[in-house]
């Protein structure tokens, strides 16, 4: 399969701060000389934190590893684990259509793909919250049909119990991964054969820490508080953990610029015409509009106005702003 960078690019790509210390970190692992074997690690973190891997992004891991951009290009389309397009916000959902998924109904997950999220593969969905894709075989097959959706996979689905997983995930929920029949793991769906002292526990132990994190679908920002242990889960699915300041404070926005038209937003670093003509839509239109936000507005704004979430504080629109609202050159 023919893999492109996608067409529409943003301004530009950096680690958040505590990305970048991850990614010093993994450095010190290679020796001297052996930067560029830290090159998948690397790529898969930036796609962890903005959804997918942009051309600015693929560039900046080459320019910390030291590498030919060809090199890290040539990486990055050669896995399908990293995304060159844009995703849902919410979840990417990876259906797998090989042999054993197939005969078990994949097919019927893939229609239900179309008619809830979109017609076409990697294709983000009208409220921009999800996309889908089919993929090769994800190594479940006793539990097919089944679907990675994030960092997780959603096991034994049919359609009633996959529309249940959309439908949470929609909701602003993490349905528990695994099975979602009321198989323990991959034993026989008559019953276990042995190990059945295990059958005493709600979940696996996969299964069990990724319900404690509660993160399966949770853009990787580097300053999360690992989970050291995970604890006894239940059943039911568990409700996504923001941020402490993660909704913010929604800031003022009018239905129109002002006399004389609206400012160039584009002069602001990180903005393109495109999200130019996002932001107007959205009501945000002068200098003087973004130079007068709060703290708490600018936490609002990363996570609701730009689609690479953290770039309005990275960097640093209100500063750029009040530059611009002064009249003098960012």
């Amino acid at each position: 399969m023919l893999r492109r960078l996608h067409i529409e690019q943003p301004e530009s790509f950096a680690f958040t701060a505590a990305n970048q210390a991850w990614a010093e970190a993994q450095l010190t692992k290679f020796p001297e000389g052996r930067q560029a074997s830290g090159v998948i690690p690397l790529l898969w973190r930036a796609q962890e934190q903005e959804g997918w891997l942009s051309k600015p992004a693929i560039e900046f891991v080459a320019d910390m590893l030291g590498m030919a951009y060809i090199r890290v290009l040539e990486v990055a389309t050669f896995y399908f684990m990293f995304q060159l397009k844009p995703v849902g916000s919410v979840a990417h959902i990876q259906i797998c259509g090989t042999t054993s998924c197939m005969i078990m109904g994949s097919d019927d997950l893939i229609a239900i793909c179309k008619e809830v999220i979109s017609e076409n593969p990697h294709e983000i969905s009208a409220d921009g919250n999800f996309s889908w894709e089919e993929v090769e075989c994800l190594g479940a097959c006793t539990n097919a049909p089944m679907a990675q959706i994030g960092k997780d996979y959603y096991e034994d689905l049919n359609s009633s119990n996959f529309r249940d997983v959309l439908k949470a995930f929609a909701d602003g929920n993490v349905p528990r991964p695994g099975p979602q029949n009321s198989r323990f793991a991959a034993e026989p769906l008559g019953g276990v054969t042995s190990l059945q002292d295990m059958t005493g526990e709600d979940v696996n132990g996969s299964v069990a820490l990724a319900v404690t994190l509660g993160d399966t679908v949770k853009r990787i920002q580097g300053d999360e508080v690992p989970v050291r242990q995970a604890a006894k889960p239940t059943s039911q699915p568990v409700a996504a953990k923001p941020t402490p300041e993660a909704d913010g404070q929604k800031p003022v926005m009018l239905e129109g610029p002002r006399d004389g038209g609206g400012d160039d937003l584009k002069k602001i670093k990180g903005v393109g015409p495109k999200l130019e003509a996002d932001l107007n839509a959205k009501g945000v239109w002068h200098y003087d509009q973004i130079a007068n936000w709060t703290a708490e507005e600018v936490v609002w704004a990363d996570e609701h106005l730009v689609q690479f979430k953290g770039r309005v504080s990275r960097d640093d629109w209100v500063g750029q702003a009040k530059t611009l609202a002064a009249g003098d050159a960012t």
